[in-house]
């Protein structure tokens, strides 16, 4: 109930019809209440399409899509078959439009903004096509997709990204992916900072950034720049680590860049530890070192790059959420149900920004905005209701005895306002 005001908040059905490609399949619903449909069993917490068998008599989900009970789960399967590339390309155009208008109703006007861009493992235990075996620790040997994801810091939100062969990502398409980030940023965001590890580190990538005029910091495994061993600093006297920068050109690059460097000496155990003794004597430190275009020290590059760690947490919550599910043999199929859990997540993230905004009033709401989804949709969707219907009209009902139910009719109230204010705007 509260998703169908946050989604009339945002005129989702009309962007929806206006920038969707539709497939050749026909439905009898239409496009809009399929994807949605699929939407809102992502959105509940289930992550398989069979999982319709549980929710196609809910009282609820058939009032919004006024039907008396849902289509069938091979409806969806069907509907999903028809799905391809063009269909994903739509729906990243409009999940773009859809961070548009949240952030206008949410009151969030970010001109700089830190985009940590990100690669993740999806095995696959079939004979799904375009799966390759690859980079994939837990599962060694096995086969898989290999994902691109690009995350933005402050909202934790999902920008762009794609799936992919199980192989490891080239810098031409680290490249690709940089110059179509600009497409889907807000008209507020003036700066940008990209963050990535070594994996994406090529002069591709940093040529593309330089020319999209982004700041960038990528962790390095590849180039071997030469440091002043005079020029080694401590930011302070109890600080153990030692930071450095030099300007280094390397071969087959066009221009010199910025490389910062962070050195930690080893631990005697970690010497003790090795199965075989060196015969020569290595370097006593631990080195990390960065390929980045930003001014200051390089401790403080550094520190701004360690934030990036966070985009593996939202990637693990994505997963959980239905990335990790491949519901067909067909990469294509696939490729489109990849966007479409992506559009569900995001949906999570402005119901619970918007759910934040009034936060101060409530206790239980404050801080929603940063917890995960799973602990969000406790509090704002998992709540005992009855469905009464009298005098042609639905009603619904909840217990006086939760604790929840308070906070959730402010957040229902508080939608409700920001409906009427839009609706207002468009009769000035």
């Amino acid at each position: 109930m509260g998703l169908t005001k946050v989604l009339d908040l945002f005129d989702f059905e009309k962007h929806f019809n206006e920038g969707y490609h539709a497939p050749s399949r026909e439905t009898q619903l239409g496009d809009y209440a399929m994807v949605m449909g699929l939407v809102m069993l992502l959105f509940i917490g289930f992550n398989r399409i069979w999982h319709f068998v549980y929710l196609r008599l809910e009282p609820m989900l058939c009032g919004i899509f006024s039907v008396d009970k849902l289509p069938a789960s091979s409806a969806y399967w069907r509907y999903l078959d028809s799905l391809g590339i063009n269909q994903a390309q739509s729906l990243l155009r409009i999940m773009s439009r859809l961070r548009e208008l949240a952030w206008k109703r949410c009151g969030i006007q970010y001109s700089h903004i830190a985009i940590d861009i990100d690669a993740t493992v999806e095995t696959i235990y079939g004979d799904q096509e375009s799966g390759r075996v690859g980079h994939n620790p837990k599962h060694r040997g096995k086969k898989g997709y290999r994902p691109i994801l690009c995350f933005i810091e402050q909202p934790r939100e999902y920008l762009y990204g794609k799936l992919r062969k199980g192989e490891t990502v080239s810098g031409e398409e680290t490249a690709k992916v940089i110059r179509i980030i600009k497409d889907h940023l807000p008209s507020c965001v003036q700066k940008v900072l990209l963050r990535a590890d070594a994996e994406f580190m090529s002069w591709n990538s940093v040529d593309a950034a330089l020319d999209e005029g982004y700041d960038f910091i990528f962790s390095n495994k590849q180039c071997e720049p030469l440091f002043d061993p005079k020029t080694w600093y401590r930011p302070s006297r109890k600080e153990e680590a030692e930071f450095n920068g030099c300007m280094y050109q390397p071969t087959g690059w066009g221009q010199a860049c910025r490389f910062v460097a962070m050195r930690l000496p080893k631990k005697p155990e970690e010497i003790k530890s090795q199965p075989q003794q060196e015969l020569f004597e290595k370097d006593p430190y631990t080195y990390r070192i960065f390929c980045a275009n930003l001014n200051g020290k390089a401790h403080e590059a550094i520190e701004r790059y360690d934030k990036r760690a966070d985009a593996e947490n939202l990637i693990g919550e994505a997963k959980q959420e239905g990335l990790a599910a491949i519901p067909s043999g067909k990469f294509k199929n696939n490729y489109a149900f990849f966007q479409i859990v992506l559009l569900a997540y995001n949906l999570w993230r402005y119901f619970k920004l918007l759910a934040g905004c009034c936060g101060k009033k409530v206790k239980i709401l404050s801080g929603i905005a940063d917890n995960k989804i799973r602990i969000g949709r406790l509090i704002l969707l998992v709540i005992g209701a009855k469905l009464v219907k009298s005098g042609n009209r639905d009603r619904v009902k909840y217990s006086i005895r939760d604790t929840r139910t308070p906070a959730l009719l402010l957040f229902y109230e508080f939608l409700d306002h920001l409906r009427f204010k839009k609706i207002q705007e468009c009769k000035a």
